[in-house]
């Protein structure tokens, strides 16, 4: 992920900001729909070099992971079997881009529908995934035929007796710092990004385990929003429970 976005930067000298959205939808049955979304409409506003490219045109399409597989059958032959099994998990995800250079508008949006809600636990890997699908941009952090690295930082997400809970994790201490200390230089553009999560139930919220989270009117839908580069460093940040009302 940090590659993806650290190659995003070095796309426009002019960026200001880019905004990641979480959204769930958790329905009473405990089925719903998560997504993960970048928004990089400022970037191209502020005139980036993405939005002078002649790839760059106006769309508005969503195109399933496992078209996208069947369509790479062969390279996907190639990679070892764990790859290949952590490929087939995310069959059922679907990206979507929209774009449109006249309003200056790009979007990046990565969603699954879920029988079950800790389907959607390898959600930020799928993004990762969808390197190389941006227009203009050629970010992919491995080449054809070769093992993608896993996410350094992964989350679980249970609903279960009127609890859901987010629980944000570090995979590799060690991986983690390196990554960490190749963001430094970034800092100062990177601080202007900011990670949302907005979840909506099917009942009444009765509480949360965050403090300075923001309710609707019908008490159903939580929003809450970290620096970015604060949730990278410490990704418990995010972390929430909260419990709905019988």
């Amino acid at each position: 992920m940090i590659r993806k976005i650290l190659a995003l930067f070095a796309l426009s000298v002019s960026l200001v900001a880019c905004q990641f959205t979480e959204t769930m939808t958790l329905n009473e049955d405990g089925t719903g729909r998560m997504s993960i979304s970048m928004d990089l409409s400022e970037m191209m506003a502020f005139g980036g070099e993405m939005s002078q490219d002649s790839s760059f045109q106006k769309m508005d399409s969503i195109v399933s992971f496992k078209e996208i597989f069947a369509e790479k059958k062969d390279s996907i032959a190639k990679l070892p079997q764990a790859e290949q099994d952590r490929l087939k998990k995310m069959e059922n995800y679907m990206i979507r881009m929209k774009s449109d250079p006249d309003a200056n508008e790009m979007i990046v949006e990565i969603f699954t529908d879920f029988k079950n809600v800790n389907e959607a636990n390898d959600l930020m890997q799928g993004f990762e995934q969808s390197d190389g699908m941006i227009p203009g941009a050629n970010v992919s952090s491995s080449e054809e035929g070769q093992e993608k690295e896993e996410q350094i930082v992964g989350v679980d997400y249970s609903f279960a007796k009127g609890v859901f809970k987010r629980d944000a994790y570090i995979k590799d201490k060690v991986r983690h710092q390196q990554q960490l200390d190749s963001m430094k230089q970034a800092e100062s553009f990177m601080s202007s990004m900011r990670y949302k999560v907005k979840y909506t139930f099917p009942r009444k919220i009765k509480r949360t385990s965050i403090d300075d989270a923001t309710f609707s009117l019908d008490g159903k839908t939580m929003e809450l929003e970290r620096s970015f580069l604060e949730y990278m460093k410490n990704p418990d940040v995010l972390d929430v429970e909260v419990e709905l009302e019988n």
